[in-house]
């Protein structure tokens, strides 16, 4: 227990645990960023165009490759239709409808935790700022009076360098955190509005070619 104490009352560690969750805030912003500026980027007017040729040209199975040449989520929802055109509107609908739920969350993984960081950043502050503030009385109290004014001024800079650190995290969470949220919200729009032209097409070429009954997809809605 008096381990414990001693580890506690040593402030210093406390910089160390927000220099931690920069550090994993930072991997979020990172790994998110790549996500959404390069895996989740492509052109979905020009894909769903040379789609329609393809399929026009009766080249599905080039067209299923062409979605599977990487594992984009607009690639793969539009892959998700190509292997069931042959099986009747219903199917096309179901499974469409399926990748996009499926793809929804992954492109909306890990930004809400940065909310969460930026909370405990400024916490774990806070608690430095705390324990700073208790080192600098307890020594001033029992200290030769000609080092006190140094002493205290050593403590509450620690306690103020605990503030700026957490407060700083936090300014950089949230941010990035509205910036990142805006980027998902236009993905998965885009991934809606996609879908719903891609299975507008497949149907209308799945009745063309006389394949499935019809059936009621998210654009007759």
């Amino acid at each position: 227990m008096q381990g414990i104490a001693q580890f506690l009352h040593h402030g210093g560690w406390v910089m160390y645990a927000n220099i931690l969750t920069l550090a994993i805030v930072l991997t979020i912003i990172v790994e998110r960023f790549i996500y959404l500026l390069f895996k989740g980027q492509i052109n979905a007017k020009g894909l769903l165009e040379q789609l329609r040729k393809l399929i026009q040209a009766n080249n599905v199975d080039r067209a299923i490759r062409l979605c599977g040449s990487t594992n984009a989520p607009l690639l793969r929802l539009a892959k998700s239709g190509l292997v069931q055109v042959h099986r009747g509107e219903e199917a096309i609908a179901s499974s469409i409808e399926e990748a996009l739920v499926e793809t929804t969350p992954e492109v909306k993984k890990r930004i809400s935790a940065l909310w969460s960081l930026s909370n405990i950043a400024v916490l774990v502050g806070l608690f430095g700022t705390v324990l700073g503030l208790i080192r600098a009385f307890a020594a001033v109290s029992g200290a030769d009076p000609a080092k006190r004014q140094e002493m205290l001024a050593a403590g509450i800079s620690e306690a103020l360098h605990n503030t700026a650190l957490g407060l700083g995290i936090a300014v950089v969470a949230i941010i990035f955190h509205l910036i990142l949220s805006g980027m998902a919200k236009k993905l998965v729009a885009d991934l809606e509005g996609f879908s719903m032209k891609l299975e507008n097409f497949l149907v209308v070429h799945a009745r063309q070619s006389g394949g499935g009954a019809p059936a009621q997809n998210r654009g007759a809605k």
